[in-house]
């Protein structure tokens, strides 16, 4: 390795050195989906599936470079979950019993857009050429509808994005992301520098948004907004050393922090804007961010608890006041893998870039 990469992987939290762990994930799994939540680590088979945890399932599974045998069937699975979820019509359904029978009307909200995100990173990454074709289905049946909720079109463009990336002569879904954009607000809301009165959920993927529509429409500005929102949220949610996200409650500029519960699923988006933000810039600074998301994880947190299982790869569903929430559901679990990949990822590209 040449001396700037062994710098720039020096940079990158050493227990992260090792593969990500799929025993949970594969043990919430079943022939239908991934069961959303647990008791411990139990599963809790009555409260069903939900498009929005297969669709992250489906994106960590995705993305994985060398799945078992047991992984590669079960984001087969996944795939097949969100297809199903899709109506002809582009709406989506979201909650399923364990019946496999949907209990809720087909609709635009964030589950919509997440569909679109992980059928539009499956169909650019998933080894088989069937699993592909399928998931651009998915998507590009699921963009015929529009949403005027701003997360879901924040999820819907990580999904379109990619897509538009691998085949930038597509006018349709050029037009999509433009359409999308348009819904997301970019300017400061006048109480800060955050385009929103108050940060909500799923930051990381807001900025995370901007950033690879920016790159995929080839609008340098874009990106740079992107880049500057991450700048801010990293400035507010960490001290340099420490991540301390926004709460569930969200939050204002007037809000005392640290804020509590915090979930594990705004780490794991930061992690991903500024994986994105490092691939675009080639900054190593954009690494320090990945390092604290990843530290989060491993116990550097406002209450020091180690918010995953190594040995399972199980994450624990929040971090509280004076501990964490020792359940082990879905959404949480894949904050941690998800994260958990982005780390060795830039490990392998650093190694193959020496």
């Amino acid at each position: 390795m040449s001396t700037h990469a062994e710098a720039l992987a020096s940079t990158l939290p050493s227990s992260g050195a090792d593969a990500p762990v799929y025993q949970h994930l594969l043990a919430l799994s079943d022939d239908i989906g991934v069961f959303e939540h647990a008791l411990f680590d139990v599963p809790r088979i009555e409260h069903g599936y939900c498009v929005d945890d297969v669709s992250r399932a489906l994106i960590v599974g995705a993305r994985e470079p060398t799945p078992s045998e047991a992984l590669r069937q079960a984001t087969a699975t996944y795939l097949d979950f969100v297809d199903a979820a899709v109506t002809g019509d582009g709406r989506v359904h979201n909650r399923c019993n364990v019946e496999g029978m949907w209990t809720d009307a087909p609709t635009v909200g964030d589950w919509w857009g997440r569909a679109i995100w992980a059928s539009g990173i499956a169909a650019t990454v998933m080894s088989e050429h069937q699993h592909r074709e399928q998931a651009r289905a998915i998507a590009l049946r699921a963009m015929q509808q529009s949403s005027p909720f701003v997360r879901a079109n924040v999820f819907a463009v990580l999904g379109a994005a990619e897509l538009l990336l691998q085949i930038p002569e597509d006018d349709l879904t050029r037009q999509f992301v433009l359409d999308a954009l348009s819904k997301i607000p970019r300017a400061p809301s006048g109480a800060w520098e955050w385009p929103e009165e108050r940060l909500q959920y799923a930051n990381g993927s807001y900025v995370d948004a901007l950033m690879v529509a920016g790159g995929a429409l080839g609008d340098v500005a874009l990106v740079g907004r992107g880049l500057e929102l991450l700048a801010f949220l990293l400035d507010l949610e960490s001290d340099g050393r420490r991540l301390s996200v926004t709460g569930v409650g969200g939050s204002s500029p007037q809000s005392p922090r640290p804020q509590f519960d915090q979930q594990p699923i705004e780490v794991a988006a930061l992690a991903d804007a500024c994986a994105r933000a490092f691939a675009y810039t080639g900054e190593v600074g954009w690494l320090d961010g990945l390092d604290m998301a990843w530290a989060w994880f491993d116990g550097q947190n406002d209450s020091h608890v180690r918010m995953y299982d190594p040995v399972t790869g199980a994450g624990f569903d929040g971090l509280e006041r004076d501990g964490r929430n020792e359940n082990r559901g879905a959404e949480s679990t894949l904050a941690a893998l998800s994260t958990h990949q982005h780390v060795v990822r830039l490990r392998l590209f650093l190694a193959d870039h020496s």
